[in-house]
């Protein structure tokens, strides 16, 4: 969860939330991300995310620094947008009741903040969180995953386990629209707004024993420490690149920088990777970094069905991590 500088809005518009939907978009691409629920209120957003490979600092520097950027110069602003570090709950996701927990917490963010009307209670309306796609299987990105969510209540993602999963949370939207909602709720909120881990006692002080077991190795959270798992991540990915393109390092050093083998190849860990255009350049001996972007961009909007077919053997393999 991350909120506005200063609490102001991240998003002025609808236009906004489109641009920031996309970038998630592209940094689940990158980073292999799984999204299980998320909304967009006015001046903060919620993700249950899971992250199968261990880039959750690296894929966060890059989702909120990119939108920053994006936003700033929609708005011809600067500085600042987003209030400091995100808060990351650890949540427990075994058992099912917290992770439905958490993810219906952030689906009804809009009824607590009166964004929907509890008259009708249509959770459904409220176009920028991920409930509405839970019933729209054809409207889901690739990067929404539903079926931990739903599996937590004992559903299915078919037309029964969707009928179901909206008379559960139509009962929710009614239970807050109530006075005397169930208190047992709103505890369970207030844990999530301030804790550090929702789970039971065993998850708790597994995650307590895991911490202590790090005392004193607090280095390998450092930014270089940080630096060096991306780039490792990004070397595996290189590799075979390389070898889908049929080429070798010695080859691929004697190459023009413009050439279409390195272009696919910057195409590949600019999508897939989060290391910056500066590595990216130098190991693959492309000149500036500041020129980097125009490789990738040429192969994205390339016509040429040589390069669209190596475009689309690289994206292969990356199939199994996306």
């Amino acid at each position: 969860m991350s909120r506005g500088n200063r609490g102001d809005a991240i998003f002025l518009d609808d236009k906004d939330r489109e641009r920031f939907i996309d970038t998630l978009d592209e940094a689940c691409t990158k980073t292999g991300w799984l999204v299980h629920a998320f909304v967009l209120m006015g001046n903060h957003y919620h993700l249950l995310l899971e992250t199968p490979e261990a880039n959750l600092v690296a894929g966060m520097k890059w989702l909120q620094g990119t939108y920053t950027q994006r936003f700033n110069a929609r708005h011809k602003l600067w500085g600042h947008l987003l209030q400091g570090r995100y808060k990351a709950l650890l949540v427990d996701g075994a058992g099912g009741e917290y992770f439905s927990t958490v993810a219906s917490y952030i689906h009804l963010n809009p009824v607590r903040a009166k964004r929907v009307d509890l008259k009708d209670e249509n959770l459904a309306d409220y176009r920028w969180s991920s409930y509405p796609l839970y019933s729209r299987p054809s409207k889901r990105p690739d990067w929404l995953s539903v079926d931990r969510a739903l599996g937590a209540l004992g559903l299915s993602d078919d037309r029964s386990g969707r009928g179901q999963f909206r008379r559960v949370m139509q009962k929710r939207v009614l239970e807050i629209a109530c006075s005397d909602a169930p208190r047992d709720v709103d505890a369970q909120w207030a844990k999530i707004r301030r804790g550090w881990c929702f789970g039971g006692e065993d998850f708790r002080q597994e995650m307590l024993e895991r911490i202590e077991s790090l005392s004193g190795k607090r280095e390998s959270f450092s930014g270089e420490q940080v630096r060096l798992h991306d780039a490792n991540e990004a070397e595996v990915l290189l590799q075979k690149g390389l070898c889908v393109l049929g080429l070798n390092e010695e080859g691929l050093l004697t190459m023009p920088k413009g050439a279409d083998e390195k272009a696919l190849l910057a195409w590949l860990l600019r999508r897939h990777s989060v290391v910056s255009n500066g590595w990216i350049a130098e190991r693959l001996a492309m000149g500036r970094a500041d020129c980097l972007s125009r490789y990738p961009r040429r192969i994205e909007q390339a016509n040429d069905v040589r390069l669209i077919e190596k475009r689309e053997q690289l994206r292969e393999i990356t199939r199994l991590r996306d």
